[in-house]
């Protein structure tokens, strides 16, 4: 199946072309403003379906969004109806086709040209009208705000937003992806004479800053967003593809001793919090018990005994564990615990709690096993 691709090279164009490659589509037509135009005509007669997604958004002059919206899009179908290609053709419109500004009047009238083109040739025709489309890969400062501000906030620059009110309707990129393949499979998602991503997110422009910051701060406090809200979750995907290469990582707060030491890994406000504890050979650390917060030790390295003693009663149980076999203990509430290192390295146990720790309701206290 050879599958035409125009605008291949821009933000919708190369996250569909990765995703078709990952399916193992082969024979991509790629072609964009840079591919050598005598190729049009062998891509025309070729291709199987064509993905139109070239388009103009920031052009210097108005003129251009006609020449590339509507001009090209004559060119591509004149091309495809020289060979007698009725090959489905997929449009990538914007909902400001319905509007009257000169981007959204150069979008519909490359809209009308398709739907006279089915007509003519029979040819199966869809159209796409897209909401702002955000997620990695996008060029900052050219079509999304969203990306912008992910740019921009990750780089430490500044933001202007005119109105924090301002409601947005958006679609993720994966989910774009997604439709357009369901597409290629002939099941497009039909809306009324268009189709449309199933997935539309609306959310004010300020709760977007409000979130973009909040990304920011997390890595300073070790935290992580509620993945749980769809939404969030995308965006907090795409806000890292924009962090500056010097910048992936970040520095954690070892709190050390003579027993090794203790590190807080990450924090979320409804999974609890992941910890990375090193014991030093000989060492024991815990004897202590919790009244609601429960945890999972999972040592990594190393060799040890984590041992309970319920509280109240006499029997110490003990497990015996080790980073050759990797095994999660539970650690239940009302039981005092400990664990002690065994080998002669260094233990490294991975630590989950429930809970954030709170210095003000530790719910933490001391017993020996």
């Amino acid at each position: 199946m050879k599958i035409l691709v125009t605008g291949a090279q821009g933000f919708i164009g190369k996250n569909l072309i990765a995703e078709l490659s990952n399916q193992k589509y082969t024979g991509i037509l790629e072609y964009d403003k840079d591919t050598n135009p005598a190729l049009l005509d062998s891509y025309c007669q070729e291709a199987d379906f064509v993905f139109h997604l070239a388009g103009v958004n920031r052009p210097q002059e108005q003129s251009e969004f006609m020449e590339g919206n509507f001009g090209f899009t004559k060119t591509l179908l004149d091309t495809l109806k020289k060979h007698g290609n009725t090959c489905p053709v997929l449009v990538a419109s914007s909902t400001q086709a319905a509007l009257d500004n000169p981007y959204g009047k150069s979008k519909k009238a490359g809209e009308d040209l398709l739907v006279a083109y089915g007509r003519e040739t029979g040819a199966r025709v869809l159209i796409y009208r897209f909401p702002n489309v955000f997620g990695k890969w996008c060029r900052p400062n050219y079509n999304s705000a969203v990306v912008t501000f992910c740019h921009n906030i990750a780089h430490g620059l500044p933001i202007t937003v005119n109105d924090p009110s301002v409601v947005l309707s958006l679609v993720y990129i994966d989910d774009v992806v997604e439709e357009l393949i369901n597409a290629l499979q002939g099941k497009e998602n039909s809306v009324g004479d268009f189709c449309a991503v199933p997935v539309v997110h609306t959310i004010t422009l300020g709760e977007i800053v409000d979130l973009l910051y909040s990304f920011k701060k997390s890595r300073e406090e070790r935290s992580f967003p509620k993945m749980s809200d769809e939404f969030t979750s995308k965006l907090y995907s795409t806000y890292l593809s924009y962090l500056p290469k010097d910048k992936f990582g970040y520095p954690l707060t070892m709190n050390v001793d003579n027993r090794g030491s203790f590190t807080e890994f990450i924090k979320t406000p409804d999974r609890g919090q992941v910890s990375v504890n090193i014991s030093k050979p000989g060492i024991t650390k815990g004897n202590h018990w919790h009244h609601s917060k429960n945890e999972k030790f999972l040592v990594v390295s190393g060799t040890g005994v984590i041992r309970f003693r319920k509280v109240g009663s006499d029997e110490v149980i003990a497990y015996y564990v080790s980073g050759d076999k990797l095994e999660v203990i539970d650690i239940p509430t009302g039981y005092t615990h400990n664990i002690e290192n065994l080998g002669d390295t260094d233990m490294v146990t991975i630590m989950w709690a429930n809970e954030s720790f709170n210095p003000e309701k530790p719910d933490t206290y001391y017993l020996e096993v």
